[in-house]
C-alpha cells in the first residue's frame, strides 16, 4: 500500500491532466455515494467545526473515503487552512487498500479541476477578466486552474474581507503574462470581471446579480452547508445555474436549497450537472451573452476519481 504524501500529490498533480480525467470519468456511471456530517456547537455558529466523511463505490473499480476536518477559526487564530483531511483508496475488485493520500492537497486539485472542468463547458471561451472572491488556501489553486484552462485570462482581481490577505495572495502569485492585483472593492472586481470565482465561508450572500454583466460565469465553491451562500436571488435568476452533481448540491447546499424552498428557482432551473454536460446530453453555454452559474459542491465522487487519477501518477512515476 501507497503512502502519498502532499509533496508527491503536488508533484505529479497538473490541473490541466486532471480535468481532462475528470471528464472522462463523467461520461461513466455515477459512483454509489454516502456521507457523514459530525458537527460542533459553539456559541456563535460561524465557528462551529465540522468532521465530515465521504465514502463513494465505483462498482469494479475503485472504492474510498475521504475523512476532513473542517475548523473555520484555524485561519484567524493559527494562520493554518481550515480543511484538513486524508483519503484511503481501496482496489475495487479485491477490497484491498491500495493508497493513503493526504487528502487536503488533494482535495485543492480536486476542486479546483472541478471548476475549472466546469468553466470549459460554461464559460465563454475568450474570458480575459477573472475575479477571485476569497482569498484562503483553495484561492490560488481555483486561479492556476481556471488561467490554465483559459490562457485567454490577462488580468486577475482578489478580493477578501481582510483586505491584506488579498495582497499577500497578489504578490505571492507568478503567472506569465497576467495581470494579478488586489481589490478593496468587491462590487468593482465583480463588475469588472467575466469570471467570477468564490471560495469563501460566508452564510449569508456577498455576490449581487446586479453587479453581474452579460455572459459573465459565476464559479461559487464555498457554500458547503445547507444555511450557505454566495451569491443572491437576482444573481440566481439572472443566471442559467449548473452543479457538478444534481445528488450533492439539490436538497444538499445553500446555494441551490435556500432559492428552492422560498420559491425563486424550481428544481428543473438546475439544467445539468457535469455527467450530463460530459457525456453531451446536455448543453452548456448557448450564447455570449448568458450570465452562467455552476455550483461546485465536491462530493465523494470527485475525491474518488482525482484519488484514482493520483494514484495512476505516482504509480507511473516509480515503475
Amino acid at each position: 500500500m501507497l503512502l502519498i504524501t502532499a509533496d508527491e500529490v503536488h508533484e505529479v498533480c497538473s490541473y490541466l491532466e486532471l480535468v481532462d480525467s475528470l471528464e472522462e470519468f463523467h461520461r461513466n456511471a455515477p459512483a454509489d455515494l454516502k456521507d457523514m456530517l459530525l458537527s460542533s456547537v459553539e456559541k456563535d455558529p460561524k465557528s462551529d467545526n465540522h468532521f465530515l466523511v465521504r465514502a463513494a463505490w465505483s462498482g469494479g473499480t475503485a472504492l474510498g473515503l475521504k475523512a476532513a476536518t473542517i475548523f473555520p477559526d484555524n485561519v484567524e487564530d493559527y494562520g493554518r487552512p481550515a480543511i484538513h483531511a486524508i483519503y484511503a483508496l481501496y482496489d475495487g475488485r479485491s477490497g484491498v487498500p491500495v493508497a493513503v493520500i493526504d487528502g487536503t492537497a488533494m482535495t485543492y486539485y480536486k476542486t479546483a479541476a472541478d471548476s475549472a472542468l466546469g468553466s470549459k463547458y460554461l464559460a465563454n471561451p475568450n474570458v480575459s477578466r477573472m475575479a477571485m472572491i476569497g482569498a484562503g488556501a483553495m484561492a490560488p489553486h481555483l486561479i492556476k486552474a481556471h488561467c490554465e484552462l483559459h490562457p485567454s485570462i490577462r488580468q486577475v482581481s482578489i478580493w477578501n474581507r481582510t483586505f491584506e490577505r488579498a495582497e499577500k495572495l497578489a504578490a505571492s502569485l507568478n503567472l506569465n503574462h497576467i495581470e494579478i492585483s488586489s481589490s478593496r472593492d468587491i462590487e468593482a472586481a465583480v463588475r469588472n470581471a467575466d469570471l467570477v470565482s468564490s471560495a469563501t465561508m460566508t452564510t449569508e450572500p456577498i455576490i449581487s446579480g446586479e453587479w453581474v454583466s452579460p455572459g459573465t460565469h459565476l464559479d461559487l465553491v464555498g457554500a458547503y452547508r445547507l444555511d450557505m451562500r454566495e451569491v443572491d436571488d437576482e444573481a440566481i435568476t439572472k443566471s442559467r445555474i449548473f452543479v457538478d452533481s444534481r445528488k450533492t448540491t439539490v436538497g444538499e447546499i445553500g446555494e441551490i436549497e435556500i432559492p428552492l424552498r422560498n420559491g425563486i428557482i424550481r428544481e428543473s432551473s438546475v439544467l445539468a450537472d457535469l455527467y450530463e454536460l460530459c457525456s453531451k446530453k446536455a448543453e452548456g453555454r448557448i450564447s455570449e451573452q448568458d450570465v452562467t452559474l455552476f455550483k461546485n459542491g465536491g462530493g465523494g465522487h470527485l475525491d474518488l476519481m482525482t484519488a484514482q487519477y493520483i494514484h495512476s501518477k505516482v504509480c507511473s512515476v516509480t515503475d
